[in-house]
């Protein structure tokens, strides 16, 4: 039952960046927003805390954020006005045995000029990507059904991403450090390789590292959510924290709210909207794949990681597990229900970038590692060893270390079931049904209920665009409104 009197015209029920992205929209629109969060604090997948000692600041979730810089929502908010993003000359590096690395510089030339005889295989792969890249980034920012803008770099980018989708994968390349950096990449979306969706992640990823770079924020991926929530205060809205929605109805009951939207997995939409949703539609989010996940381990440091090699002390990002079947054989073990013994190691190091994180003359380290869903294993020793491997003397300079496993990432963050950290698998399929087949994704059956999580288009990272999307819907359907100016210090309509 509605109030006498409605006190907000939409609600964004979770304060990650894409529900943040979505209320900030509505607001500069000039409605009355409320956001409701169940965490003490905003941010979603872009917290940072103090996880294992005082005067140690981490990263929960993401750290490295290509897509902040590429991202057309934070283009149009001029994040960089907000945030300082810093932004390394190294964007990522791949260790090998034997002292050996892959180091991806912005310089494309410069990395292929490393690499030996595989240099100019390595710049044909990428070179036509970088040249097209804003069209590429278009294509793939929004969802797959919408037709291209630029054609051309669909099809360059599709072409690539079957190359090394397929088996076809190592057929240009001839030594084994530029097929390592490549599948590297390929793995941040978690997934058996070669595969079509981890390609087209891995293609798009590596892109942008040799062309706005791989960014990390000073001060933590938190300055990226609070520069978002300031936004918001700023233009009337508010934000409810430590508050649990039980539904859809309750919201409309408690703030006569017209537009609803959901910063929550497809799961959870059909808990909160349940009796709002048609049975075909519940029978559609059901089918909705969850992915493997991921455990996630915190060290606070002493000094500096002893890497072998000495590049990889300015390297913000480094893919750690050794040559290209190695990763595939990791990630093939994880998607049989395995822990592996040689696993896919993601690590990011702020501190020569941010060094305030952490009391001078100490570091910082992020790391995760892939594992079955839902698992409950501590694999901290087994992603010290794969960092001892190729840094001897690892173990020396650690003072503490905090676990995530997967099952208290599904615990810390609802969206994260499992602890798949993308709401949903990323395969082909769930790139055209995400979470349902339709030219209007986010829109849901029910009256003024929008979905604006990573289980939309166009899934999972720190972009805000599934809750732009959703909130440039809700402002046409619902009232009739056009998107608003997003730039620091824009008018409010």
């Amino acid at each position: 039952m509605a109030p006498l009197a409605s006190t907000h015209d939409a609600v964004v029920v979770g304060a990650g960046p894409n529900g943040l992205a979505a209320a900030l929209t509505l607001a500069r629109a000039g409605l009355k927003v409320r956001v409701y969060e169940q965490a003490p604090t905003v941010g979603g997948g872009a917290r940072s805390s103090a996880l294992t000692l005082p005067g140690f600041l981490h990263d929960v979730c993401s750290a490295v954020h290509p897509m902040a810089l590429a991202s057309p929502f934070f283009q149009a908010f001029e994040l960089e006005k907000r945030v300082q993003m810093r932004v390394p000359e190294i964007s990522y590096a791949h260790p090998l045995d034997g002292g050996r690395a892959g180091i991806a510089y912005r310089d494309l030339d410069r990395t292929a000029a490393a690499l030996g005889r595989d240099g100019a295989a390595y710049r044909g792969l990428y070179a036509p990507l970088v040249r097209m890249l804003d069209g590429i980034t278009d294509f793939t920012s929004h969802q797959l059904l919408r037709m291209p803008r630029d054609p051309l770099a669909a099809l360059v980018y599709g072409l690539r991403t079957l190359e090394q989708g397929s088996p076809l994968w190592n057929v240009r390349f001839r030594g084994d450090v530029a097929p390592a950096m490549v599948a590297g990449v390929d793995a941040h979306s978690l997934g058996r390789m070669p595969r079509l969706s981890t390609a087209g992640a891995g293609m798009l990823l590596g892109a942008h590292a040799h062309a706005r770079g791989w960014p990390v924020p000073a001060g933590g991926s938190q300055a990226i959510a609070d520069a978002m929530a300031e936004d918001l205060l700023a233009h009337g809205g508010d934000i409810v924290l430590e508050r649990m929605v039980a539904s859809t109805a309750e919201v409309r009951a408690e703030t006569g709210a017209r537009a609803i939207l959901l910063d929550v997995s497809a799961a959870a939409l059909a808990e909160l909207a349940g009796p709002e949703l048609p049975a075909a539609y519940l029978r559609r989010l059901a089918g909705f794949k969850y992915g493997n996940g991921a455990c996630k381990v915190d060290f606070a440091l002493s000094g500096p990681v002893p890497w072998t090699h000495p590049e990889l002390a300015n390297a913000p990002t480094l893919h750690l597990g050794g040559s290209r079947a190695a990763l595939a054989r990791s990630e093939a073990e994880v998607a049989a229900g395995k822990h592996p013994t040689n696993p896919y190691v993601l690590v990011s190091q702020p501190s020569p970038l941010d060094p305030g994180r952490a009391p001078s003359g100490s570091a910082v380290l992020w790391s995760y590692t892939h594992v079955p869903a839902g698992s409950t294993v501590d694999r901290a020793e087994a992603v010290t060893r794969q960092i001892e491997r190729f840094a001897p003397g690892f173990r020396d300079v650690i003072l503490a270390t905090n676990t995530i496993t997967a099952d208290e990432y599904g615990r810390y963050n609802p969206n994260y079931i499992g602890g798949d950290f993308s709401s949903g698998a990323v395969t082909l399929r769930q790139l055209l049904k995400r979470p349902v087949v339709s030219t209007q994704p986010w829109k849901t059956p029910a009256e003024g209920v929008y979905l604006c999580s990573s289980s939309t288009p166009p899934g999972p990272a720190v972009h805000g665009l599934c809750g732009w999307y959703a909130a440039q819907s809700a402002l046409k359907d619902v009232f009739g409104l056009g998107a608003p100016h997003l730039g620091y210090g824009a008018p409010e309509s």
